[in-house]
């Protein structure tokens, strides 16, 4: 674990303080929001089992969340939704999310560490490559925000659409979601631009 702490400890000893970790999920969903986090943990608190989201199961994200919102000195949430995703692209809209979970943040940070991206805020950050797997703060954002995503999808979300199983699949394009796309035609919540070539491979079958 103290290897995941390397990054925030080379920053402590800059003098920053305050360090939050920045991460997303859904960014390659075919329905919902780009869903960001931005956590700062107190110094030198070490959270075991803390790791990469996508790496941990659902009844461990679980627990990992209640202890990153008691333990934390803040958390923010960032939401952008598939209309504004089709606008601006996934990348910007994923940036805009992270942005808005900095600014949700009930204390300023004085540094950031964002997983492989940028934020257009004028904070000192660094961008890690594979960070959720190498930074704890980065790790629990991406815990934050995955579990914060999959409640919508498994609650409200697939309430309002139950015919796609979106508390199954939670919007990425799995056969269940393709098919019952083809069937039913796409929601508003759907992200119209990642569909232009979602059934070229199957239309050209016939």
């Amino acid at each position: 674990m103290d290897d995941l702490l390397k990054y925030e400890r080379d920053y402590w000893q800059s003098g920053y303080s305050h360090i939050a970790g920045i991460d997303e999920v859904g960014r390659g969903c075919l329905f919902g929001d780009v869903v960001a986090a931005a956590v700062i943990l107190p110094q030198d608190l070490i959270l075991e089992d803390v790791d990469d989201s996508k790496k941990l199961s659902a009844k461990k994200r679980d627990k990992l969340f209640d202890i990153i919102m008691e333990r934390a000195i803040a958390v923010g949430i960032g939401f952008v939704d598939a209309a504004t995703i089709d606008q601006i692209n996934i990348k910007q809209a994923t940036r805009r999310a992270m942005k808005q979970a900095v600014e949700k943040l009930q204390v300023r940070p004085d540094f950031l560490l964002i997983d492989a991206e940028k934020v257009d805020i004028s904070i000192p950050q660094l961008s890690v490559i594979k960070g959720d797997a190498t930074s704890q703060s980065i790790a629990a954002a991406s815990i934050v925000a995955k579990v914060t995503r999959d409640r919508l999808c498994q609650g409200e979300w697939d309430a309002r659409y139950p015919e796609y199983g979106i508390a199954v699949h939670k919007g990425y394009a799995t056969k269940l979601h393709r098919e019952q796309i083809q069937a039913l035609g796409p929601t508003p919540m759907h992200r119209k631009s990642f569909m232009r070539n979602l059934f070229v491979e199957e239309q050209t079958l016939f």
